[in-house]
């Protein structure tokens, strides 16, 4: 489906759902979000989903995530519950459903779930850029992709941004075939490399930084793609703007104090910046359709 073909799609969809009553509030921070009948008479103490991309174990996940989420109950006097997915095919079907009140999620996660159901980014780590890389063993004897041709790879899911997409594509380009296999999570990947069950396999600079260091001293990256912006934390539409941006403050001034900077640190980030939908525009330049349209559950 084409660009101009999804709009006259999506505006029906919106004119069916909300009839006559579709308009747009636009926040003084620059976000702006279909109205919704929350944002007219929001239930009493709401407890918000937020879903997080399953790049590592959901163990993991949950130990880093639920501190950064403790401070953000604080700060912003919102009740927010942990959710993810026990991978990211399960995290993606869940977005297109729109079951997460609030997401972080891959960049062009982001520009399919924008689409629909709405999502809407008003938050990014700040100055931090997004890479994808291709990883093998230290004593592996690769020295350039053509070296994996006919190879087995894994990745941690069909449509992960950088540590798939992105990727592929190049191996496509410069016509080295392999043979993909997807796993779990980002973790999966790395842990599979370093035992030596594959040659190689795709992912991000971030997870790969915060890996074990037993686990992270076995590998090496072979090549980095060219860098895109980061994750996107994003609202469904359903949510009152007044919500998302006391949500956003919090998270604009988690490093003023020691409390929000620990959970920064938890994971990895040392601040977090607003963000817009422009912001991932060279995502959208790249046409990558594979998720368009998603079938929903």
């Amino acid at each position: 489906m084409r660009s101009r073909e999804r709009k006259i799609v999506l505006v029906a969809f919106m004119k069916r759902l909300m009839g006559s009553r579709c308009w747009v509030i636009t926040l003084a921070t620059g976000l702006s979000w279909p109205a919704s009948a929350w944002a007219i008479e929001p239930p009493a103490n709401p407890i918000y989903s937020f879903g997080v991309a399953p790049e590592y174990s959901v163990t993991f996940l949950a130990r880093v995530s639920v501190p950064l989420l403790n401070v953000l109950r604080s700060k912003s006097d919102l009740q927010l519950r942990f959710a993810t997915a026990p991978d990211l095919p399960t995290f993606e079907r869940r977005l297109a459903a729109g079951e997460y009140d609030f997401a972080y999620m891959d960049p062009y996660h982001y520009t399919v779930f924008h689409q629909h159901p709405g999502y809407q980014v008003f938050a990014k780590e700040k100055d931090r850029l997004l890479r994808g890389i291709v990883v093998v063993r230290q004593d592996a004897p690769y020295r350039k992709l053509a070296d994996l041709r006919g190879q087995t790879l894994v990745f941690p899911a069909p449509a992960a941004f950088a540590a798939t997409l992105l990727a592929r594509t190049e191996f496509a380009r410069l016509g080295i075939a392999i043979t993909p296999r997807f796993v779990t999570s980002h973790d999966s990947v790395y842990l599979n490399v370093a035992r030596g069950f594959h040659s190689a396999g795709g992912g991000i600079v971030r997870t790969f930084e915060r890996l074990q260091p037993e686990v992270r001293d076995r590998l090496r990256i072979l090549w980095t793609t060219q860098a895109f912006p980061p994750s996107a934390f994003a609202a469904h539409p359903r949510i009152p703007v007044a919500v998302v941006e006391r949500l956003q403050q919090a998270m604009l001034h988690l490093d003023d104090d020691a409390a929000g900077r620990a959970a920064l640190a938890t994971i990895g980030f040392k601040a977090i910046a607003t963000a817009q939908d422009a912001d991932y525009d060279a995502v959208r330049a790249l046409h990558i359709e594979l998720l368009d349209p998603l079938p929903v559950d």
